[in-house]
């Protein structure tokens, strides 16, 4: 028998989500009728077109939108509750570290802004660089990084104050076939070692079939969910499992749900 997650409780809920945005062409419907649940340990992936909501929808569940419609709740919360609770970590498209602070003065940041105290700041820091394989690296600067490896700082960042959640906006879209490949296996490996529950953005079909226990697939907008696909994949997952019939499969599945989301625009 392979050996699959199995998840726990709901985490994150979304029931008949809208979201419309006001601009000064007239109203943007970003969301429409977007309904999911994502369970503790699940690591699930929003693929779709330019456009479609991917990021609209993580953002809300981080708070940082506001759904005009429906209702999104983070830990049985308001996701503005959850933020303030500090439920999740955000890792952004770009690293987005101050080139005047170094690798570790980065990541200390948010344990700066939370009040943790100094002797706790260090070993959380020291912990974190190791858990993303860059010990040793924390007193460089993010100049003296390769892009892989800042977006890795980035990734430590937002695990440094340990919140169950970690959402990831696209982290690796900027970086070469090469060094997402090897990102891609760290990121599972973190992902095992922590057993966070994760949300994760991506253009790529392939990308999106080998990290994920579940696959949303979204519409051009209005960004609508048009397959939740639940990965038969096992949990250890070499890069040579992409030329299995299995993932080609699911690769098709994503590939056909994407189709047929423009066909339905």
């Amino acid at each position: 028998m392979k050996d699959t997650l199995v998840t726990g409780a709901p985490v994150i809920e979304a029931k008949n989500l809208d979201l419309v945005f006001q601009t000064n062409d007239g109203p943007v419907h970003a969301l429409k009728d977007v309904n999911l649940t994502i369970n503790k340990g699940d690591f699930v992936s929003f693929i779709g077109p330019s456009g479609c909501g991917k990021t609209t929808f993580l953002r809300s569940i981080a708070g940082l939108e506001h759904p005009t419609g429906g209702t999104l709740t983070v830990n049985g919360m308001k996701p503005d509750q959850a933020r303030q609770a500090r439920a999740y970590g955000y890792v952004f498209q770009a690293a987005g570290l101050y080139p005047w602070r170094t690798i570790a003065g980065n990541i200390k940041l948010p344990l700066e802004i939370m009040g943790f105290d100094k002797a706790e700041q260090d070993v959380r820091v020291e912990r974190v660089l190791e858990l993303v394989e860059l010990k040793g690296f924390g007193k460089k600067f993010p100049w003296q990084l390769s892009g892989g490896m800042q977006q890795r700082a980035s990734i430590a960042r937002a695990l440094a104050f340990d919140a169950d959640i970690l959402l990831m906006d696209e982290p690796f879209g900027a970086l070469d076939e090469i060094v997402r490949d090897r990102l891609n296996e760290e990121v599972l490996k973190l992902w095992a070692r922590t057993g966070k529950t994760i949300g994760f953005v991506t253009h790529s079909i392939p990308e999106a079939v080998y990290l994920s226990t579940k696959i949303v697939v979204m519409s051009p907008r209005p960004g609508r969910i048009t397959d939740v696909i639940d990965s038969p994949l096992p949990k250890e997952r070499p890069l040579d499992i992409r030329d299995s019939r299995e993932f080609i499969e699911v690769a098709h599945r994503v590939r056909e749900g994407l189709r047929a989301g423009h066909a339905d625009d």
